[in-house]
């Protein structure tokens, strides 16, 4: 993908926290990543910033930022701002789990940009500049998919010769939004389910054998070079490690260490709850208390947790779903 059309490829990707950023290609790598700005030079992060009318207080920032201290008060730095909060309201730093794919979308011969977020919505930010100048307009919602955490591509899947939506699901499902429009002014058809949803087991109901897991992200390409395009779908899941044989002393130490383990899981979600929750502590020295409880507890959690060992690991796979036949075009 050659964003700033200079003849060289770069790489463009989302991030967790929302904002996009581009890797631009030098010839023989690439220059360091970069924030996506739009025509006004403010960065690209759809529904990101500063979370208002809360109605708690609580500072939230969905975006890269990041906790600090200044002249002994607690701020969030966030896009050269600094913003105070105390541990009165409480403050935490968010996403929204972009994902980008580039593509002329109305074919005036530039790349737009089309970006998923962990809501499900798929948006259009449109390029109105040119090939080798982008300028990125307001973002146009296109669609939403199940599950949240859409993450789009665009190919010609039916064979029509118009391009038309992919969407990558948090619940596992990939959809296929058909273009009924034309090149220059897209429409799109309702979804058609290319693969189903799927579940990720935890704890010991996690599967001993690679399972597909949810959060998909969906290439196409010609894999097998027989004309027809396939899928390769990426994916979040979950799976049970290969199990461990242990002394007798072992198991009387582990069964121990799991025994507080759980203990503490609890009393942390106990102490969250007060420190952060709906109906948390009013009075400043017992929130006080709570928070200094709750760090220690926090820490007593990340010491256990390096002696138990987990009951499943979390995987990413990659799958490859080849195409059987080729497409029906339906005029």
């Amino acid at each position: 993908m050659d964003l700033n059309g200079d003849g060289r490829l770069d790489v463009l990707t989302g991030s967790w926290p929302g904002e996009l950023f581009l890797f631009r290609g030098n010839g023989s790598g690439f220059d360091e990543p970069e924030m996506i700005k739009n025509k006004n030079g403010e960065i690209i992060n759809i529904g990101g910033g500063v979370c208002e009318d809360r109605g708690d207080g609580m500072l939230l920032i969905a975006g890269n930022a990041t906790f600090e201290e200044k002249d002994g008060k607690k701020i969030i730095k966030y896009h050269g701002k600094e913003l105070p909060y105390s541990d009165e309201k409480g403050a935490g730093i968010t996403g929204t789990a972009s994902a980008v794919h580039a593509f002329d979308w109305d074919g005036d011969g530039d790349l737009d940009l089309l970006v998923g977020d962990i809501g499900g919505s798929v948006y259009l930010v449109p390029n109105e500049g040119s090939k080798t100048q982008y300028a990125f307009g307001k973002e146009q919602r296109l669609t939403g998919v199940p599950g949240g955490d859409a993450g789009p591509f665009v190919c010609d899947w039916d064979g029509d010769g118009k391009f038309d939506l992919l969407v990558g699901c948090g619940d596992g499902s990939v959809q296929f939004y058909r273009n009924v429009g034309d090149a220059k002014s897209p429409k799109l058809d309702k979804a058609v389910a290319l693969l189903p949803a799927c579940e990720v087991e935890y704890g010991a109901k996690a599967s001993s054998e690679p399972k597909r897991g949810v959060r998909s992200k969906v290439w196409a390409a010609d894999w097998n070079g027989d004309g027809k395009l396939d899928l390769l779908v990426g994916d979040f899941t979950t799976q049970r490690p290969e199990p461990k044989e242990y002394s007798r002393a072992e198991k009387e130490t582990l069964a121990s260490a799991k025994k507080e383990l759980d203990e503490v899981r609890k009393r942390s979600s106990e102490l969250i709850q007060k420190v952060h929750g709906r109906n948390k502590v009013a009075d400043k020295d017992e929130r006080k208390k709570l928070v200094e409880e709750l760090q220690k507890v926090q820490k007593r959690w990340s010491e256990l947790s390096e002696k138990v060992p987990p009951e499943y690991e979390n995987h990413g796979w990659v799958w490859l779903f080849t195409r059987r036949a080729s497409p029906v075009v339906a005029n």
